[in-house]
């Protein structure tokens, strides 16, 4: 099938990170090879942050380990630094993600650096990586809402991802990290990123705190963007940012394209299957709306 989106399914790292349970490498392995299974050819696995910071994703190198890697699939995970990269490097994987925040008092929150700190230490990470890895993406967190400094310029977000580029990231993900951002706020967010980096290299990353991220996902496909992340069942939210709702659910957005006959190449059954399993096996609250309808006309509870 011929992909309209590039889909890149988070749950294994963002969802999970956030979650009280921690989940044994073993059940992250089945869940990552059930979405595979159900067309995923973009995913995190996990992080190679260190424990204390986020204990959820200890164990990503058995993990990386034990998965059975299939041609077509690219195998991300997050790196938050060159120690970081090292790990993942060990276990071969070849498609990493480095982080920072497009607002100073997050970024203190999350990486203990400045702006101008974080910067200079990706330019070394990312430098590093390029003779490594096949790609490597660039997450801008808090693009369109900051916890602590509230609206955030968004022309700070582009001089940030103008930075990433030069560097040698390939694309950047745009993160609302705490889902305040409004449709029209994406509309001209995402508009602004497009004419600045072009369609390949602007992907949106959305949290659904106020039931906003399918209309925004909405907004930004009608604006041109066409790489897009969720996680499974709607899990996740960010340890870092107070009052974070879980991601927009990977199966809500797949629905929405289908509507809109746009081809993502994922089978919006098999996803549920995956978020029945991480709800009845591993006892996850799941906030997907499409799963619900699902699940009612299995037979399920509602």
């Amino acid at each position: 099938m011929d992909r309209e989106i590039r889909f890149f399914e988070v749950g294994p790292r963002d969802g999970l990170q956030n979650e009280a349970t921690i989940v044994d490498p073993g059940d992250r392995v089945t869940m990552i090879e059930g979405l595979v299974d159900a067309g995923v050819t973009d995913i995190e696995i996990g992080s190679f942050v260190h424990p204390s910071w986020v204990p959820q994703m200890e164990g990503t190198e058995q993990v990386a380990r034990m998965l059975d890697r299939r041609d077509g699939v690219r195998y991300w995970a997050l790196v938050p630094n060159l120690k970081g990269l090292k790990r993942a490097l060990a276990v071969d994987i070849e498609h990493v993600a480095v982080f920072m925040s497009a607002t100073e008092s997050h970024n203190q929150k999350n990486l203990n650096r400045s702006l101008d700190e974080s910067l200079e230490a990706l330019e070394e990470t990312i430098r590093q990586a390029r003779g490594e890895v096949k790609a490597i993406r660039a997450y801008i967190s808090t693009a369109f809402g900051c916890p602590f400094e509230g609206k955030v310029d968004f022309d700070r977000v582009l001089k940030i991802g103008d930075r990433l580029l030069d560097m040698g990231a390939d694309h950047l993900s745009l993160g609302d990290t705490i889902g305040v951002g409004s449709p029209p706020a994406i509309r001209q967010g995402c508009r602004k990123a497009l004419d600045r980096f072009g369609v390949e290299k602007v992907a949106l990353h959305l949290h659904d705190t106020q039931g906003l991220a399918v209309a925004n996902t909405l907004v930004a496909y009608e604006q041109g963007v066409r790489l897009f992340d969720g996680a499974v069942g709607g899990m996740g939210g960010c340890p870092y940012a107070p009052g974070a709702a879980g991601n927009v659910a990977s199966e809500d957005l797949v629905n929405l394209f289908e509507q809109l006959g746009a081809a993502s190449g994922l089978d919006i059954d098999r996803l549920c299957e995956v978020t029945r399993w991480l709800h009845e096996d591993l006892g996850f609250s799941m906030g997907s709306r499409y799963f619900a309808y699902w699940r009612a006309a299995q037979g399920g509870e509602q």
